[in-house]
C-alpha cells in the first residue's frame, strides 16, 4: 500500500473542504447528505470520513476555517469589512446561510452550540482585540463599553448574513454598513 505525505493528505483534506463549502450552499446543512457531499468533492466517503469523523466535524472545520479567515481581515481592516467582503465576493460566504438553518440546533443542541462556539472564538477574539485597540487610541465612542459594542457588531453581522441568505438585494447594504462604521467610532 503506497504511503501519502503529508502535503497530499492536506490538499485531499482541503479539496474535502472546498467540495462541502459548496455542497452545504447549494443544499444547506440537512440537505447535504453523504452522497452529496461525495459528489460536490470527488471523494468516497471513506475519504471524507477518514479526515473528518462526521458530517458535523466537516461542518464545524468549515466554520473554523472561516472564522480564522474572517479573523485576519477583521485584525487589519474590523468587521464591517468582512460584511463588506461578503457583498463583493459572494462565493466565498455563500455556504454562511448554513447559519438560518443551523439556528435551532445552535438553540436545541447543547453539544453543537458549544462546539460552535469554541470555532466562533478566534473570529470573536479578532474582533474584541481590534475594539480594544481602537479604543486604546481614542478611535471608538466611549459612551458605551466595547462588551456592548461587540454584541452590536455580532448582532448586525448575524443580520447581514440573514439578510444575505434570504435572498434580499443587497444593493444598498454598503450604505448601511456606513452608518454601521459610522456609528461605532468617536464622533
Amino acid at each position: 500500500m503506497p504511503v501519502v505525505s503529508h502535503v497530499e493528505l492536506n490538499q485531499r483534506r482541503q479539496e474535502i473542504l472546498d467540495g462541502a463549502r459548496k455542497c452545504f450552499a447549494e443544499y444547506g446543512y440537512e440537505g447535504a447528505t453523504v452522497r452529496r457531499l461525495e459528489e460536490f468533492t470527488g471523494k468516497s466517503r471513506g475519504a471524507i470520513f477518514h479526515h473528518f469523523s462526521d458530517k458535523e466535524n466537516l461542518f464545524l472545520a468549515l466554520a473554523r476555517e472561516d472564522a480564522s479567515r474572517m479573523a485576519a481581515v477583521v485584525a487589519d481592516h474590523g468587521l464591517v469589512e468582512v460584511m463588506r467582503d461578503m457583498i463583493t465576493y459572494p462565493d466565498k460566504y455563500d455556504w454562511l446561510s448554513t447559519r438560518l438553518e443551523i439556528s435551532s440546533m445552535l438553540r436545541t443542541d447543547a453539544s453543537f452550540r458549544a462546539r460552535w462556539l469554541d470555532h466562533q472564538k478566534i473570529l470573536d477574539d479578532a474582533v474584541l482585540e481590534r475594539l480594544t485597540a481602537k479604543a486604546k487610541y481614542g478611535g471608538l465612542r466611549d459612551d458605551v463599553s466595547i462588551e456592548v459594542l461587540h454584541t452590536y457588531l455580532e448582532t448586525m453581522l448575524d443580520g447581514f448574513i440573514t439578510r444575505i441568505a434570504s435572498g434580499a438585494s443587497v444593493k444598498d447594504l454598503d450604505a448601511v454598513l456606513d452608518i454601521v462604521e459610522g456609528s461605532v467610532r468617536r464622533q
